[in-house]
């Protein structure tokens, strides 16, 4: 591919905290350990993130993805993804008898519970969310008798005036700026509703915000790295357009990266984008005065991957072992956390 000339692209600000957040993490992990510990085919209802590179790398490798869950074959391993699934599918799925992994971000849970408390206090519930979207649409399906989907601000004014008690409750992808909003907009509406006292939205899309926010008015130009169907990733486009980059551009890989470019770029990636992409694209910009990693705040939140997960890969290892002649007390536990899901990722191609 052809590579920017150094003289054109002085230097890259790389935005820290970039690319894949802790239930990413997560649930990489856990399918990865999936396909280490079954023959294929492995099933996964809907796409486990966001992001055609990483799908396709667990396609290659025998996963099938479905957007039904009664395509899973009785018996088979499966796994639900991380943006949460509702309540029947997660039912069906344990019905069918195989091995089930629920790789649902812990954030996602949150909102989940939050969904079941309120409503079972008799609460009608705003919920603000992408119609369409997984996450939204496994939430919903927690009480759907109980919950009034809004987007906009105009969503909210056309909501009746209900006589029960009303909470807000969110997507965790959605960014600030939308969020915001819609919260004014119901606090006019519903001035005594109910709010979490923590809020819904995921904090490596906020960190990830705050941290383009931190670069954009620097460069000539941003690259957004993930896919069009992320909406943290689409986020981060515009809100680098908001802060009045004037061009940016998201890409799925380093391939599509403008030849053009010139002077400062800045390299941020969504939640769901590997940190092999993040190397490419800056390869393929080739600063002449290097990378500056811009860093708004560090991220130590883990969520390790199901303990029924964990607990099947130390079993594989030690049968491993013992079939290598080896004991089986020389068997070391995973340290999950010590890996990161980019390199576990990377060593399945």
């Amino acid at each position: 591919m052809p590579i920017a000339s150094p003289s054109m692209v002085e230097r890259v600000l790389l935005a820290a905290p970039r690319g894949f957040c802790a239930g990413v993490e997560m649930a990489i992990k856990a399918l990865a350990w999936m396909v280490r510990s079954f023959d294929p085919p492995v099933y996964c209802y809907h796409e486990i993130v966001h992001n055609q590179r990483v799908v396709q790398r667990f396609r290659d490798l025998g996963v099938i993805f479905v957007d039904d869950i009664a395509e899973v074959p009785v018996g088979a391993p499966v796994m639900l993804s991380a943006h949460g699934s509702a309540p029947e599918v997660v039912a069906a799925a344990q019905a069918a008898g195989g091995f089930v992994v629920d790789a649902v971000c812990p954030l996602v849970t949150k909102v989940h519970h939050e969904v079941k408390v309120r409503s079972s206090k008799g609460y009608r519930i705003v919920y603000v969310g992408h119609e369409g979207h997984e996450e939204a649409v496994g939430t919903m399906a927690v009480a759907p008798e109980a919950i009034s989907r809004v987007e906009n601000i105009e969503d909210v004014a056309a909501l009746p005036q209900f006589s029960e008690p009303v909470a807000l409750l969110a997507q965790t992808t959605l960014s600030h700026r939308d969020w915001s909003d819609v919260l004014q907009a119901t606090r006019r509406r519903f001035p005594d509703m109910w709010v979490p006292g923590r809020s819904d939205l995921c904090f490596a899309t906020t960190n990830r915000q705050s941290a383009l926010l931190e670069i954009a008015p620097q460069c000539d130009a941003m690259i957004v790295i993930g896919s069009a169907n992320s909406l943290n990733t689409r986020a981060l486009e515009s809100l680098a357009r908001h802060a009045g980059c004037e061009r940016v551009h998201r890409v799925n890989g380093a391939e599509e990266v403008p030849d053009d470019l010139h002077g400062v770029v800045g390299v941020t990636a969504g939640a769901s984008a590997p940190e092999e992409l993040v190397e490419a694209v800056i390869a393929r910009l080739a600063p002449r005065d290097g990378v500056t990693e811009v860093r708004v705040t560090e991220e130590d939140e883990y969520f390790p991957p199901p303990r029924h997960i964990r607990d099947l890969v130390a079993t594989v290892d030690g049968a491993a072992r013992l079939l290598l002649g080896g004991p089986l007390a020389a068997s070391v536990p995973v340290d999950d956390r010590a890996l990161h899901a980019s390199d576990v990722l990377a060593s399945l191609a």
